[in-house]
């Protein structure tokens, strides 16, 4: 490989190697062959990653700044997002396989993370607090943690990067990232918009490399005052060991088994198209992919037939075409652990009534493709409707009442998202309120915006990312007591 085809970590605003001088290679899912070296970093590099933040988050140049002038900066960095759309795009599909419509989208409304907490920066507000005792004040005030260790996943990396970094800067913290090992390239494109916006030195840095290796390391570091983390939930839990153990705070987005409840009264095709776009876009390569579809019995052979219908009509194959609909899964990992669910779930008596198998038509080439799959005659003690296969793979189950309904969406250990169709105001209401999930959409599915908190209940996860409230879980408050007395009373005495 050439040097051009060679990514640097990011540290003090230079792109520099590893200590080690190693490199690792990373894979374009479309050809399945590697395009790419990556810097592999190791705990000398993460050890001056850390201390090139916790240097920046001391140093006046960001220290002493105000919250508007970090706002300023948030929002300088979405305009060059906004002017860099294609760019970016282009390098998350050649990483991750996404599809290039959605890719495009997706990278033309992150800026409005950085927007609307650049927005946010200067809003946060302490409290002047009422006190019981004569001639004192109290308040509170608001105050960044330190280093933050952002710790993104490979299916929508710079996304997922927004929802972590836009409210940690916004509150005045530095960050570390480590981005996923499979999909480490697209940062580089982004980390020269951070420096092009003018972000001091240390403030934003990256590492890369395998997470038992730098992710750990990142997480056990002595200087990191907080982990934001998206990704499994093995993952999830050793990294909410790590932080405990440092008594450190962690947000932690994970898995999800999402359900999609389909009632007899909604309109039955955009149920159809919901539902196919909660399973089978992004290669149902998303945490709040709506695996299980819960289907009204009176219509549950009908409203099948539609989706089969369309699910038939996906197109696959390049994802930098237009074209395409459905692209490849994003590691071989990945691949193989899809295709081991699908075959459980043939060997558990679950009836497939579409795809099955690694997707081998001409057009997918020698990616890692399968092929979008639909079971039927799914129980919920099977393994597909208990475990998260994140991949283009949908379990349908019926039910009779409403009872059962939310008894089936909630018989999962996950809580992160689910779907509901139905044109009964008041049937809507009672699911959004009984649904075990962070997220509740009704007829419509996989939506977003950085105003709205995002994040799970159960084993989905801990916190919540996006909305005001956000930024706090990147703040500490501190209580501040003045005495106006003239004379300090009896120093044996607590006063109370």
């Amino acid at each position: 490989m050439s040097a051009s085809s060679r990514f640097r970590m990011f540290i003090d605003n230079e792109f520099v190697e590893s200590a080690s001088g190693e490199w690792f290679t990373t894979d374009n899912p479309f050809t399945g062959r590697p395009f790419a070296e990556v810097a592999s970093a190791n705990e000398e590099d993460v050890d001056r990653a850390v201390r090139s933040a916790h240097r920046a988050f001391n140093a006046p140049e960001w220290k002493g700044l105000t919250a508007s002038q970090r706002g300023e900066l948030l929002l300088r960095l979405a305009d060059l997002i906004a002017a860099h759309v294609e760019e970016l795009a282009v390098a998350e599909v050649r990483d991750n396989g996404k599809l290039i419509s959605e890719m495009r989208a997706q990278i033309a409304y992150m800026p409005q993370w950085y927007r609307y907490y650049g927005g946010l920066a200067n809003k946060v507000e302490g409290a002047h607090l009422p006190s019981d005792k004569k001639n004192t004040i109290n308040f509170t005030r608001y105050e960044p943690l330190g280093v933050v260790a952002a710790i993104v996943p490979w299916n929508s990396p710079l996304l997922l990067l927004a929802w972590k970094l836009a409210p940690a800067l916004a509150a005045g913290n530095t960050v570390v990232v480590k981005p996923s090992e499979f999909t480490s390239t697209s940062i580089t494109p982004f980390m020269e918009l951070v420096k092009d916006a003018g972000f001091p030195a240390g403030v934003v840095n990256v590492v890369t490399g395998t997470g038992p290796t730098v992710g750990a390391e990142l997480v056990r570091h002595p200087l990191v005052r907080k982990v934001a983390f998206t990704g499994g939930e093995t993952a999830g839990v050793a990294i909410a060991e790590a932080a405990g153990r440092r008594l450190i705070p962690a947000t932690l987005e994970l898995g999800g088994k999402s359900a999609n409840v389909v009632f007899a009264d909604a309109n039955l095709d955009n149920a159809a198209k919901g539902v196919i776009g909660g399973i089978f876009a992004a290669t149902g390569q998303t945490c709040v992919a709506g695996s299980r579809l819960l289907v009204q019995r009176e219509i549950a052979d009908e409203f099948i037939e539609r989706l089969l219908a369309i699910a038939r009509t996906a197109r696959m194959g390049d994802p930098l075409s237009t074209d395409t609909q459905v692209g490849p899964v994003t590691t071989p990992v990945q691949l193989g652990k899809i295709l081991r669910h699908i075959e459980d779930a043939k060997a558990e008596g679950a009836r497939c009534v579409l795809g099955g198998g690694r997707a081998e038509r001409p057009e997918c080439g020698t990616g890692w493709f399968v092929e979008p799959t639909i079971f039927t005659d799914v129980t919920p003690q099977m393994r597909l409707a208990r475990e998260e296969v994140f991949g283009p793979v949908l379990a349908i189950m019926p039910f009779d009442t409403d009872e059962e309904a939310v008894s089936l969406a909630n018989s999962t250990d996950y809580g992160l998202a689910a779907g509901v169709w139905t044109s009964d105001l008041k049937r809507a209401h009672r699911m959004a309120e009984q649904l075990q999930a962070g997220s509740v959409w009704i007829n419509t599915y996989r939506t977003s915006a950085p105003m709205s908190p995002f994040g799970g209940y159960k084993r989905s996860g801990l916190g919540r990312e996006g909305g005001a409230d956000a930024i706090k879980q990147y703040l500490q408050v501190k209580s501040v007591w003045i005495d106006l007395n003239d004379e300090y009373p009896s120093p044996f005495v607590m006063r109370l």
